[in-house]
């Protein structure tokens, strides 16, 4: 039993096979013995409560309960019904009567709480060593930095004790220590999760982050916790789409070389390097962007406004028990009392104006990819320099709040030295399962085992929607296909990609004559018909209705037919716009003629600066 995988998938598997649920239980104290670490959890669950727990849930049943049994622990800076809440400060604790919501959607929907997991104190900390607690050990070298604040999480999941847990992210404490644990840690949408029952750092910033050794199963998490709470002022409604196949052609942000940082880390560097071509093989148009206004945005966080916001936090707590605090978090939350009212202004006034800087690079991409850290600390360099150390981690991490963009850290192969390597990808609020659909296609590309448990990653199942629950299918072919000049329309309507595939053999396709955008036009043809390229996309009604009163003469939305037999909505073109177009049939469709076409200017361009008398 102690070798049974613990993704969720492989435990319902066994579940179903007859697996009870106690033997489950039983792996988790046994394996939790055998890492042998102290400082991984700061309150550990009664085994006979957890065994009472499980009990409660009744007979098996995945579909009413999507977490039945499975294990899972929770940050000690959130709230769990009869567990103390530490922060990871004796002298702060209290005991909840009652979970925070996020705690209670899980247990609802059937997951066991193992226990409170060790942090970086107030979850001040992106290194896991600020600690009166035993500092929990790397999960994959025990040299290096477990990574904050959410050690203890990500070191229990990395080691398989349990098959997911919580954490917070405020300026990077969901991303940071799935990279250094070989991990998933999805950072949601400020507000997709509740922060009700959660100690507050920034309480403006703060989201609960989950981690878990697939993509698949911090999504699942993620889909069961999400919902808007009106105990929690910040809480948002968030729409959350369920994790499909992501577009084939996506372009994605990657910081400028000029731009990029490393600190001198060559591996960190070519592993990142070697992030690309995976993303290339993937089907994604990379695009460099100046780095240099989201590093000044990150900058922003330890100073004036979010400072005072973590003192703010604390502030009775910490006038009274200052001596209590660890030396370095006194340090960082003891700086606000230097702050005033002007500064705190001065930096929302900052932010701001980055914000509307940056809106339109945002907008320029379908997403981003950044190192989830720009090098590696051993616990050693940290504890000998904690305040420089723990702000290189913070590089591509600290400015993701701040301009609300939601992210997913994930593994993507081993650096030259052995170390583990991961890249976060970033996307603005709402995108959650853009950046997912992306990274799980990414950590199988990179083959590699699960957290520090070796086992294989299973062959992925094709991701898919579930039945359109209202939504209308739109078969697009040309500029809305995906990374094509209009695919963006669909993306603000809340678009979601569901298949690539091609028309029936009755349609041709041409280029049409004097659009601003170039546009083809579809039509049917009794004879001389050919198979057409398209991607199906589904809307919901308002926003199709909103989508077909956009679109332009001389195209329209008629009813199109699939190589399949099936039909739905889509572009189609008037006999009229059909006047100096091209005929381009014989592409097969609207992105391989843009293709050729730039292939050919290319060789031409190339002719025309080639020596003459020398071959091409």
């Amino acid at each position: 039993m102690s070798d049974i995988h613990f993704d969720i998938g492989s435990l319902h598997g066994a579940y179903k096979a007859g697996t009870g649920v106690a033997e489950v239980i039983d792996a988790v104290y046994a394996r939790l013995a055998a890492a042998d670490d102290p400082g991984i959890f700061i309150y550990l669950a009664d085994k006979a409560a957890l065994l009472a727990a499980a009990a409660d849930l009744g007979q098996f049943n995945p579909v009413a309960r999507p977490l039945w049994g499975i294990p899972f622990a929770v940050k000690d800076n959130i709230d769990v019904a009869g567990m103390p809440t530490t922060a990871a400060c004796a002298e702060y604790t209290y005991w909840p009567d009652k979970d925070a919501t996020v705690v209670a959607r899980l247990r609802a929907a059937g997951a066991l709480v193992v226990g409170k997991t060790n942090l970086d104190q107030f979850a001040t900390g992106l290194v896991g060593v600020r600690t009166p607690w035993p500092i929990p050990r790397n999960a994959i070298d025990p040299e290096l930095v477990p990574g904050g604040s959410s050690s203890g999480s990500a070191v229990a999941t990395a080691r398989a004790i349990v098959s997911f847990a919580l954490g917070t992210d405020t300026a990077g404490s969901g991303r940071i220590p799935a990279g250094l644990n070989n991990i998933v840690g999805l950072k949601p949408t400020v507000g997709a999760l509740s922060a009700a029952g959660v100690v507050p750092a920034c309480r403006t910033l703060d989201c609960v982050s989950v981690f878990a050794l697939t993509v698949d199963d911090a999504y699942r998490v993620f889909s069961v916790a999400a919902a808007r709470d009106a105990a929690d002022p910040y809480s948002r409604d968030i729409a959350v789409q369920p994790l499909a196949a992501r577009p084939p052609v996506l372009s994605v942000g990657i910081p400028a070389k000029a731009d990029l940082k490393f600190f001198g880390d060559a591996a960190m560097q070519a592993g990142f390097e070697a992030a690309f071509a995976m993303l290339s093989r993937l089907g994604c148009r990379l695009v460099e962007i100046p780095f240099g206004d989201f590093y000044a945005t990150a900058n922003l966080l330890y100073e004036g406004a979010w400072v005072a916001e973590r003192y703010a936090a604390i502030r009775d707590f910490m006038e009274a028990n200052e001596a209590a605090l660890h030396p370095v978090t006194r340090k960082i939350i003891g700086g606000a009392r230097n702050l005033s009212a002007a500064d705190a202004f001065r930096g929302l006034y900052a932010l701001q104006a980055y914000k509307a800087k940056l809106a339109p690079v945002i907008a320029s991409v379908d997403l981003f990819c950044v190192p989830t850290a720009p090098t590696h600390y051993t616990a050693a360099a940290v504890l000998a320099d904690p305040v420089e150390t723990n702000s290189r981690l913070g590089t591509y991490t600290n400015f993701v709040n701040l301009l609300d963009m939601c992210g997913i850290a994930v593994p993507t192969g081993r650096r030259g030295d052995g170390l583990p390597m991961s890249v976060t990808l970033l996307a603005p609020a709402g995108r959650d399962a853009l950046t997912a659909a992306l990274a799980r296609d990414l950590h199988a590309a990179s083959g590699l085992s699960l957290g520090a448990t070796g086992w294989s990653q299973l062959g992925l199942q094709p991701a898919s929607l579930p039945a359109s629950d209202g939504m209308i299918d739109l078969v697009v072919v040309g500029a809305h296909l995906s990374g094509m000049p209009l695919n963006s329309q669909l993306d603000q309507l809340g678009g979601q990609f569901l298949r690539a595939t091609t028309t029936a053999p009755a349609y041709r396709l041409y280029a049409l004559a004097g659009q601003s955008v170039p546009k083809p036009g579809l039509t049917r043809v009794a004879d001389g018909g050919m198979r057409i390229d398209v991607e199906v996309w589904r809307l919901g009604p308002e926003a199709f209705g909103r989508f077909v009163a956009a679109i332009p003469a001389p195209l329209g939305i008629g009813t199109v037919e699939l190589d399949d037999g099936t039909r739905a909505k889509g572009f189609l073109v008037e006999a009229v716009g059909l006047e100096g177009a091209s005929d381009i049939s014989s592409f097969g469709g609207w992105r391989r003629f843009v293709a050729r076409g730039k292939d050919m200017t290319e060789q031409s361009e190339k002719r025309q600066n080639w020596p003459a008398g020398v071959p091409i």
